[in-house]
């Protein structure tokens, strides 16, 4: 009897948090959702959920919250991201992928470790504030001598307090090899392949509450060679990790991979051992229906960049026929050079309102479907849907209070409507593993001010650097 007894004290021993009152979509299997009900928060894992008032007798209670006009969810996870980017918005606004990556890549290549570190805050900070409790980071900007990226990177979300994923990218394919990136901008193959297995060995956590882990992710078909993409694949299966690039964003990308491989990207993504449940793809937006069929078939990602695609005229992924084939979809801010708001609430909304402009109009998506792919399918493409995604009991507390009776949304009954057709709704808390990281609106881990300063003065510094180059 003395090992239960000791069992159950450990478990008495557990500071819980109960939120009670309050309208809760789960985004579980069922899509379960309680008009008002409550949720434990034991530890790190939500320990119960339910309709009405939470269970009596509850022991170690720290905080009792009322949740009385609000909506409970998953916390939201980006799924594409550039943190960099963050210190060069507001540039070539009226550019298509192609020009808008010739005229910034001279002032991308010539960051180092302070603006990285200062514009990986800012972004974790829009993001955090607006519901993101799992963040990810695709970099892939290595200038010679820049400093350590990665690890200022992963300090930063580490300040933050959110949940986070970064793609160590890489580019070998300079202009004089006919890509678009000048030819000082990138790594060597050798050199990206050690420099991302290092950041694998130092930063990489597998267990299941893990708060940073690594991705290998060469940044495109146009920026590197075909044997980075193979051996990249080669790395990440090698370190059990995931795989991270862009694909089919434009037509002209499609264009380019033809010319140069004699065949479409998807195609061109099989032949390099980049197709797969381990594998998840930003953008996907020029896709027939065959390149579809390999992604349902292999399992393979995609991280939908509404607002982004519409920034740079790319066009409308066909998202409700992925969806439909079975391919794991979460949802992207993608770099806020070329989505300024930075803000991954945007894209919730904005997925649904651009799909309905495609062939399935306003039978596309609705907006259960669209907290989905915000929530439960940005999961299940970092490959971490038995951990967050959904509020189920034993899975990581992740979770977002969103204030739906105020004036922005007093009027909408439904409280999913409200969140994703309405305005940006209020985050009054957000738990990431179990920890407040925004309370009342305003992020409580680090100085939103000091941010917006720093984020702004090595904005500045860039923009001279660039200018004497």
């Amino acid at each position: 009897m003395a090992a239960p007894a000791a069992h159950d004290s450990a478990v008495s021993a557990v500071e819980r948090i109960v939120i009670e009152n309050c309208a809760i979509a789960t985004v579980d299997a069922n899509d379960t959702e309680y008009a008002s009900g409550y949720v434990v928060v034991a530890g790190n894992r939500i320990e119960s959920i339910g309709a009405g008032q939470a269970p009596k007798g509850l022991e170690g209670v720290v905080r009792r919250i009322d949740g009385t006009g609000h909506l409970v969810t998953p916390g939201l996870i980006n799924t594409h991201h550039h943190f960099y980017q963050w210190i060069t918005r507001g540039l070539a606004t009226d550019h298509n992928l192609f020009n808008w990556l010739t005229a910034l890549y001279p002032t991308w290549a010539r960051i180092d470790e302070p603006m990285a570190y200062a514009a990986a805050q800012g972004s974790l900070a829009m993001m955090a504030r607006g519901g993101v409790t799992t963040a990810m980071d695709h970099h892939y900007v290595f200038p010679k001598g820049s400093g350590d990226l990665s690890s200022a990177i992963v300090r930063a979300a580490s300040e933050t307090g959110v949940r986070f994923t970064l793609a160590r990218g890489s580019m070998d394919r300079g202009t004089s090899d006919g890509g678009l990136p000048p030819d000082f901008a990138v790594e060597t193959l050798e050199g990206a392949l050690a420099a991302t297995e290092a950041t694998i060995d130092q930063h990489h956590d597998t267990s299941f509450d893990a708060m940073t882990q690594i991705a290998v992710a060469p940044c495109s078909p146009f920026s590197v060679t075909t044997e980075l993409m193979k051996q990249g694949a080669e790395l990440a299966r090698r370190k059990g990790v995931r795989l991270h690039t862009h694909g089919s964003e434009t037509v002209e990308e499609e264009q380019f991979c033809k010319e140069l491989f004699g065949m479409g990207p998807t195609d061109y993504f099989e032949s390099t051992g980049w197709l797969g449940e381990d594998v998840w793809m930003a953008h996907c937006v020029h896709m027939n229906d065959s390149d579809i069929a390999a992604f349902a078939r292999t399992g393979t990602g995609v991280a939908h960049c509404p607002s982004s695609n519409a920034r740079l005229a790319a066009g409308i992924a066909r998202v409700p026929d992925m969806l439909k084939a079975g391919v794991p979809v979460g949802l992207g801010v993608d770099g806020t050079a070329s989505n300024e708001s930075g803000e991954l609430h945007t894209e919730l909304r904005n997925a649904l309102l651009i799909n309905r402009l495609g062939p399935h109009r306003e039978a596309s998506l609705n907006a259960r479907q669209a907290l989905r792919l915000g929530t439960y399918g940005g999961a299940q493409v970092l490959g971490r849907a038995s951990q967050i995604g959904s509020l189920e009991a034993g899975k990581l507390a992740d979770l977002v209070m969103w204030k739906i009776d105020g004036i922005g949304h007093s009027t909408i009954a439904d409280p999913v409507t409200a969140i994703v057709f309405g305005a940006a709704a209020p985050v009054t808390l957000s738990l990431v593993n179990g920890k407040p990281v925004v309370e009342d609106t305003r992020l409580i881990t680090v100085d939103e001010d000091a941010i917006a300063r720093s984020a702004r003065g090595e904005a500045q510094r860039l923009a001279r650097i660039a200018a004497q180059a």
